[in-house]
């Protein structure tokens, strides 16, 4: 009936209370595995995962197209793991590119830094300083790979539907809040409005996926919006010869669908190197 998207700060037991809720209404939990291993089954190469998963990328890799690459691949995993319905996602901007659907739900994790490093120390047998620095790191790189990859403050309350202080409330205790949540909120009419958004964001994210990687098209930024039964591409390119092609290769490969172009044509504009 719906998606459940959860952002948390490291030790906020994110992947306990997702794995509680989902037991209690039925839910598929997708964690941090699940996500990386549709990523690399799409086509992106492991390798480069310690690049851009969840950390700020390097000041050389946030201009390079691998950072493109890598966010196509995501937006097609998470969309394509969300279509399933009756699921949770944790991490990896996936309440971002799930914010506009209409069955989605976000809910973001936090607990106090002394409560956090008492939960690093238990598990890691870590002291005080190295807790710290673990908080510290890991605060900075989720900050930044969301602020790189998405424009947006993780930290930002009004991006999401519930907040939850996980060091205030047992595992139990806030997996009940959200299961109740989810139910209330969530009726038929919205679950049919998200999932047919998603199909459609779907079939945009795939056409991408298919210029930039199957033809090759030299198209930055590229998008693909849809509306009702017409296609419209959006992004930059160096020539109005580019921006024919794409358009006859997407009324070619979709021909169910009327294809216009909202690209605009830049001389000299030249792609972020690998």
């Amino acid at each position: 009936m719906a998606i459940l998207t959860v952002s948390r700060q490291i030790a906020s037991l994110g992947d306990e209370v997702c794995a509680a809720v989902a037991q209690k209404i039925g839910y598929t939990f997708f964690g941090r595995k699940d996500i990386e291993r549709r990523i690399a089954q799409l086509g992106f190469p492991m390798e480069k995962f310690k690049k851009f998963d969840e950390r700020k990328p390097s000041f050389f890799a946030s201009l390079s197209k691998g950072r493109d690459e890598y966010l196509n691949y995501l937006q097609t995993a998470i969309l394509e793991l969300a279509s399933n319905n009756n699921c949770i996602l944790i991490g990896r901007g996936s309440f971002i590119i799930l914010k506009d659907i209409q069955n989605h739900l976000s809910c973001r994790f936090i607990s106090d830094n002394t409560v956090r490093m008492e939960r690093l120390k238990k598990e890691f047998g870590f002291d005080d300083k190295a807790a710290m620095k673990r908080i510290n790191e890991s605060d900075s790189n989720r900050a930044g790979f969301h602020k790189s990859f998405f424009n947006f403050d993780i930290r930002d309350p009004s991006l999401y539907h519930f907040v939850i202080n996980t060091g205030l409330f047992d595992i139990d205790t806030v997996s009940d809040m959200i299961s109740i949540g989810l139910k209330k909120i969530i009726t038929d009419e919205r679950e049919k409005e998200g999932m047919a958004t998603i199909n459609e964001l779907l079939i945009g994210q795939r056409i991408v996926n298919m210029l930039v990687f199957d033809y090759r098209m030299n198209i930055n930024f590229l998008r693909a919006t849809i509306d009702g039964k017409t296609i419209t591409l959006h992004g930059i390119a160096e020539s109005s010869a580019v921006v024919e092609r794409a358009l006859l290769i997407v009324s070619c490969e979709i021909p169910e669908y009327k294809v216009e172009s909202a690209i605009n044509v830049v001389q000299d504009f030249k792609a972020y190197g690998q």
